[in-house]
């Protein structure tokens, strides 16, 4: 079944927000999700998961259209594999992890709305949500101008969350 979110794209470099979650509702089940943002160097399409995140998903299937989820990325979790390339997206002129180190509501000062279609599987005990969506490096300023005909400015992000 998919579904369409409204949702923030946040934090750094790409975190998103679904709409504030609710206090009670279940955690998601960090083991079992992921956040895994792909972007293009030199025409060459590199996936980079964040390692840590949480968050809370509240959804009624009898009212889909009534969900709401929060979920934060700490920034500086980003893996490149490897700590070089990983310490370089941490600073100011990428993702700035140290001033923005989880994206409540921006990213980097700036905040955008956007419409993420969302499938969700409901299994015995767990219902997982899958979306991806596209943001731009450079609305959020992130990047080394010097960089940017080496890394594109498109960036995907695709999630699979659990609770």
């Amino acid at each position: 079944m998919e579904r369409h979110f409204a949702v923030l794209a946040v934090g750094a470099l790409l975190v998103l927000t679904l709409v504030t979650g609710a206090a009670g509702v279940p955690a998601v089940d960090v083991s079992k999700s992921s956040i895994i943002v792909t972007f293009r160097q030199e025409n060459v399409p590199v996936d980079a998961p964040f390692k840590k995140f949480n968050g809370r998903i509240d959804y009624d299937p009898q009212h889909p259209g009534a969900a709401k989820a929060a979920i934060e990325i700490t920034t500086g979790s980003l893996d490149l594999g490897s700590e070089e390339y990983s310490a370089e997206v941490r600073k100011k002129n990428w993702l700035d992890a140290t001033t923005y180190r989880t994206g409540i509501l921006t990213l980097k000062g700036k905040t955008q709305t956007v419409t993420v279609p969302v499938s969700v599987a409901r299994a015995v005990t767990t219902t997982s949500f899958d979306g991806e969506l596209q943001l731009s490096r450079s609305y959020f300023g992130i990047g080394d101008p010097e960089w940017n005909d080496v890394v594109d400015d498109k960036v995907r992000i695709k999630f699979h969350i659990v609770e």
